[in-house]
């Protein structure tokens, strides 16, 4: 966008002053750690001042910070080698939040938690983007750096593999939660052994 260093600080500081915040709560869902989450949004913004002459488009700096956030946190993920997601607990958007939409917003936390871990990180990412952050259309395909057209896909790719995720991790459970109540025993509490009542002495 400019070359400018004086020029790129200030409008770094001027984006730092309105979504740092929410940068910050987007990397402490990705990585489940506060301060690690604090460290990486500084960093974020320090990646942000060296790049900043590829903001092609000032109007579009939010989405361009998320690609760096996001990007700065799949890094620091694979490099410890740890998938994890805190759950959003605001309302939904719409009238009939979708099984994903759920999951997302806790109310499964410990299937939504296990279902995320098998999902693949640039699905995992459109995800957190699109149902906790709320980016949608151009913005989520600049955050994810790709097309629109590339970008949905990936979203409906996304709720797709969480759908069958749950599905599997909620059958797990109710075979777990069967074993766990054990076999019942079909006999009536009379009193009587299994096999019928004893004969009297002739």
């Amino acid at each position: 966008m400019t070359n400018d260093r004086a020029t790129a600080r200030a409008c770094i500081e001027q984006l730092y002053a309105a979504h740092h915040t929410e940068i910050y709560g987007y990397l402490c869902r990705m990585l489940r750690d506060d301060e690690l989450a604090a460290d990486l949004t500084q960093e974020t913004f320090v990646k942000a001042y060296r790049a900043f002459d590829s903001l092609a488009d000032f109007n579009r700096a939010r989405a361009w910070l998320y690609q760096i956030a996001g990007r700065t946190a799949l890094d620091e993920l694979r490099r410890r080698k740890i998938v994890r997601f805190v759950p959003w607990t605001g309302e939904s958007r719409g009238s009939a939040p979708s099984a994903e939409e759920l999951a997302l917003q806790g109310r499964l936390s410990g299937e939504m938690e296990r279902a995320l871990a098998v999902i693949p990180e640039r699905q995992r990412n459109a995800l957190m983007l699109a149902e906790v952050q709320g980016l949608t259309g151009v913005e989520l395909a600049d955050a994810l750096g790709v097309s629109h057209v590339a970008a949905r896909a990936l979203l409906t790719r996304a709720r797709e593999s969480l759908r069958q995720a749950l599905a599997v991790e909620r059958a797990r459970g109710a075979v777990d939660g069967a074993r766990a109540h054990g076999p019942t025993d079909p006999s009536p509490a009379t009193g009587q052994r299994r096999g019928g009542p004893r004969r009297g002495h002739r």
